[in-house]
């Protein structure tokens, strides 16, 4: 058995204990956590020093680099989403029905951790304490494996935040974190020990981990978001929040990479749109139509399928917002996208057509984030239609089961007509 497989059996038999741990316990350890990360910081960011010269030795992109930073903004970050945290009502024991089924015979259906989670994330060190934190908050244990160019940075933060969390009493087997590239073929092989994995990074690595494990996987693979401008938009709104979804963490999922505009306004909209962008240094590509009415880099059809993750963006002229819609749903990645419109019915009918996680009116698509949402940070976003859809925060991490109280009841009675059914909810 290796060590994984191992610890991760352990963390099995043991995640009762874990789940059962009172949310006081819990809360006092991630307030033990924030003060440990604080008094630490000074080792964390000289972690974080060497793992940034070795990314611009080794070549990394500049869009990459800054996830690596882990600095007192990136910290105070972190610290202000575990203070989030812990003013969450626990998601764990809520009562989501209760019903009788026969007199004296009561049926509930309660919340409860998932069990042993693994996750297998991009190289930033914030994720790492984001991710542990939602963990331990919703009665979790998880294995974590971070990107090896973070690699001193997140030993040095989950050393942190491991001695803290068992200091503050929650079991030793709450979290373990995987440090070699192989252990995580041994992770993916831990079927009926692990219970859920939620892979974060790049659409090639996630398809790796969907089809190299017979573990259930909730995760994106991209995010290849668009933003619709309707003809009933305003211009000069329409104008800022693209810009806003482009530019303003260009590496993140939910960043727009393609402009769709109706031709009603395009004359309009577009001049002041690509000059708006190309001020922030944006590349703009667009279909020929686009091209006619600017002066900008003609767009290939592999455009329409791509996540930059940097500063390009491309625009396609649309009749109206069913070509759109349709555009969407056959070239997206059903992560977040967006109408500009003032027109109620439009949008409307936007909302409802559009296959995604999250769907949006009048508003950047770099909303879509966990914390945002005011679910203290996220393990991730699911583009899945099964447990969890969207950031996944504290809710998406539990489960339910069913515990049915009875007095002596028989199926046999039932079977028979001796006894019957009256299902009355009793809230």
């Amino acid at each position: 058995m290796s060590q994984i497989s191992h610890v991760a059996a352990r963390m099995k038999l043991e995640s009762p204990v874990m789940a059962a741990t009172p949310v006081e316990q819990r809360n006092d350890a991630l307030a033990c956590i924030k003060e440990a990360l604080c008094a630490h910081a000074d080792e964390i960011f000289a972690a974080n020093r060497r793992d940034l010269e070795m990314a611009e030795r080794n070549g990394v992109a500049p869009a990459v680099v800054g996830r690596l930073l882990f600095d007192e903004h990136k910290l105070a970050d972190v610290c202000a989403g575990i203070d989030g945290l812990v003013d969450l009502p626990d998601p764990v024991g809520r009562t989501l029905l209760r019903r009788e089924l026969d007199e004296g015979l009561v049926l509930e259906r309660v919340s409860c951790p998932i069990g042993v989670i693994g996750v297998i994330f991009e190289a930033r060190p914030d994720a790492l304490v984001q991710i542990s934190t939602l963990c331990l908050k919703s009665g979790n244990c998880a294995i974590l494996k971070g990107g090896s160019e973070t690699a001193h940075t997140n030993k040095a933060i989950f050393e942190v935040i491991y001695r803290a969390a068992v200091g503050a009493g929650l079991p030793e087997t709450c979290l373990f974190q995987a440090e070699a590239r192989e252990e995580i073929g041994e992770l993916l092989g831990c079927y009926g020990l692990v219970d859920l994995l939620i892979p974060r990074g790049s659409n090639e690595f996630v398809r790796y981990i969907m089809d190299n494990t017979k573990i259930p996987v909730m995760g994106h693979s991209d995010g290849i978001c668009h933003i619709y401008v309707d003809g009933a938009a305003d211009v000069d709104l329409a104008v800022r929040v693209c810009v806003d979804a482009k530019i303003q963490y260009t590496a993140a999922c939910n960043a727009v990479e393609t402009l769709l505009v109706d031709r009603a306004i395009a004359a309009e909209f577009l001049p002041v749109a690509v000059r708006a962008l190309e001020a922030e240094g944006v590349e703009v590509r667009g279909d020929a139509e686009t091209c006619a009415l600017v002066d900008v880099r003609p767009a290939t059809e592999a455009d329409w399928d791509t996540e930059y993750l940097s500063l390009i963006v491309s625009i396609k002229v649309v009749d109206g917002a069913d070509e759109a819609i349709g555009h969407i749903n056959r070239h997206g990645s059903h992560h977040t996208d967006a109408i500009m419109t003032e027109d109620v019915a439009t949008a409307d009918r936007f909302m409802r057509l559009v296959d995604s996680a999250g769907v949006y009116q009048n508003c950047s698509t770099r909303f879509a984030d966990g914390f945002r949402y005011g679910f203290g940070a996220e393990v991730g976003i699911s583009t899945s239609k099964l447990h969890a859809r969207g950031p996944v925060g504290l809710d998406g991490l539990v489960t339910y089961k069913y515990k049915l109280r009875g007095s002596g009841q028989i199926v046999g009675d039932y079977a028979t007509g001796k006894a019957s059914f009256h299902f009355r909810d009793l809230c």
